[in-house]
């Protein structure tokens, strides 16, 4: 059964991989907790199917999603990517909060993000009405785990090399006791033993940590086509987004 599950998921990631249209369906903004403005890509396919929140590494913008999310939707998910206050461009995509950010003189740290991540959660809740699933990638992925830990809005989350990246190098650990809600985690090969480190205290009936048989990479560019190990990184993702679904 289980070898048979594996080819449905196989067949279905490799029918689906085609997908590599370019455009965002919406670009929209709304007001950060500070009223900074955050500028978002809404994927927006049927308000009776699950929700996506995706979010950058540092360095980057809501481009890290620009292939990823469009897949998502194939999946079956509606998805927002949005522009975090510290990143900057990836994929020809600006990060245009991070620029209004350096513009308005903020000089934001990693977790001063937080606060983008919880106004795209309300923006979603008034879109959909219904819990999210977030995704994050390397410091946003840190953030993510801290905010499914809290947020009652929150339904599981995924995670590309979370870290303690920030000042307090226990930051995230102690944030994330709590956390009971189902998590899948990736990295590279060279960053599992940190990452498994890290959740060790999460005790979730769901928890997947997905380590590449091979070198791997950081963050969610894991899953761009250009990966080497792409295929491999989407159907463990598949497999958890999978077991969500099957649960409602």
């Amino acid at each position: 059964m289980k070898s048979i599950r594996y080819s449905f998921y196989l067949a279905f990631f490799l029918a689906m991989i085609a997908c590599t249209s370019t455009k965002a369906q919406l670009k929209v903004l709304f007001p950060s907790k500070d009223d900074l403005m955050v500028t978002a890509d809404w994927y927006p396919i049927s308000s009776k199917l699950p929700v996506i929140l995706l979010c950058h590494q540092n360095g980057a913008s809501r481009g890290e999603y620009t292939e990823t999310a469009l897949r998502l939707n194939k999946f079956g998910f509606n998805c927002l990517a949005i522009d975090q206050r510290v990143g900057k461009e990836v994929n020809g995509v600006k990060n245009e909060t991070a620029s209004d950010a350096v513009e308005k003189k903020l000089n934001p740290k990693y977790e001063d993000a937080e606060q983008d991540i919880l106004a795209a959660i309300d923006y979603l809740q008034t879109q959909y009405k219904q819990k999210i699933i977030l995704i994050g990638s390397s410091y946003s992925a840190s953030l993510a785990l801290k905010i499914a830990a809290s947020n009652p809005r929150i339904s599981a989350v995924a995670v590309f090399s979370p870290g303690e990246y920030f000042t307090d190098t226990n930051f995230i650990k102690n944030s994330i006791k709590t956390l009971d809600k189902p998590v899948f985690a990736t990295s590279s090969r060279a960053e599992a033993d940190k990452v498994t480190e890290l959740l060790q205290d999460v005790n979730s009936r769901i928890k997947i940590q997905y380590i590449p048989k091979k070198e791997g990479d950081h963050g969610s560019k894991v899953l761009w086509s250009s990966a080497p190990e792409n295929q491999e990184y989407w159907i463990a993702l598949m497999s958890f987004l999978g077991k969500l679904k099957s649960q409602n």
